[in-house]
């Protein structure tokens, strides 16, 4: 006989009692006070020293309740890294900041076309926040559902397989020289709706595998099977790789560091993609002033 007395599937009582965060008679003492009192299950809880305001987030974007998925840390043995601000703190000022990006994206570029569905994140030099923002943004378009497929197109200093704990022995670059398949896209399991393609080994040749029409190929693939695809790339002041990649994903997304970026870097990569037919979508600046927003 189940002598659970909430409705599983759809209590956020139930939720907590089968994750372990909370016994049957805990859950019943809450019940008291909440209709005592009457409050909210989770006000109850945390007025009685039962729950934290991070267990009821975390039962609140159970898919039983408004289905938000995002990890909490452990002490130990992460899934993936803490730079994944959106996938570990959701509620903070720096993802709402991300999310206001993602809306502006929303409107401004994926608009749903073919031809809108990738994205370049592109910056002067190294150290701008390139990967950490394409990471994060690929983290919060896929907690709104877009079917979202990070690339990471760097393959001289890659950065996203670390980040989302994956191995890097095949790829991009794999794909690229005929030795690997689309079957290198790996999903990330906590995260429904988003997958990862890593650089792969480091070629001797990166701008001219880049170059090649498999490249061009791919991303043609991919737009069929993806709503968002968002591509790490290289520093733009030191290779040519960089405007190779946007040329191929049409837009382009600038990254400043504050007090670091150089001005006239910054400068020369939006001329460079516009003579060559890329649309600049817009910049960001990395570590603002807190009342900063980002610029589309």
């Amino acid at each position: 006989m189940d002598t659970n007395p909430f409705n599983a599937g759809q209590s956020i009582g139930a939720i907590l009692v089968d994750s372990g965060k909370l016994t049957l008679a805990d859950a019943e003492r809450i019940l008291r006070v909440q209709k005592e009192h009457g409050l909210r299950f989770g006000e109850a809880a945390i007025q009685l020293g039962l729950l934290s305001s991070q267990d009821i987030q975390l039962a609140l974007a159970h898919p039983y309740q408004y289905d938000y998925p995002y990890l909490v840390k452990k002490e130990h043995g992460n899934e993936i890294s803490d730079e994944l601000i959106a996938a570990y703190q959701p509620f903070s000022y720096q993802v709402e900041i991300l999310r206001a990006l993602r809306s502006q994206l929303m409107l401004r570029w994926f608009t749903g076309e073919p031809e809108r569905r990738t994205l370049a994140i592109t910056s002067p030099g190294r150290g701008d926040g390139r990967s950490f923002l394409a990471a994060n943004l690929a983290v919060v378009f896929s907690q709104l559902g877009e079917h979202t497929l990070l690339i990471d197109a760097d393959l001289r200093n890659p950065r996203q397989h670390a980040l989302f704990n994956l191995d890097n022995r095949s790829g991009l670059s794999s794909i690229l020289s005929n030795r690997a398949e689309l079957s290198d896209i790996r999903r990330i399991p906590s995260f429904i709706d988003l997958s990862v393609l890593v650089a792969g080994p480091q070629p001797p040749n990166p701008q001219e595998l880049l170059g090649r029409p498999i490249f061009s190929k791919l991303l043609e693939e991919l737009v069929g099977e993806f709503d968002v695809i968002i591509i790490d790339t290289p520093a733009g002041s030191e290779y040519a790789d960089v405007q190779t990649i946007a040329v191929r994903a049409s837009g382009a997304l600038m990254v400043a560091r504050n007090n670091q970026t150089s001005v006239s870097g910054f400068a020369d990569l939006v001329k460079a993609f516009t003579n060559s037919g890329v649309a600049v979508v817009g910049s960001v600046l990395n570590d603002p002033p807190r009342t900063a927003k980002p610029v589309i």
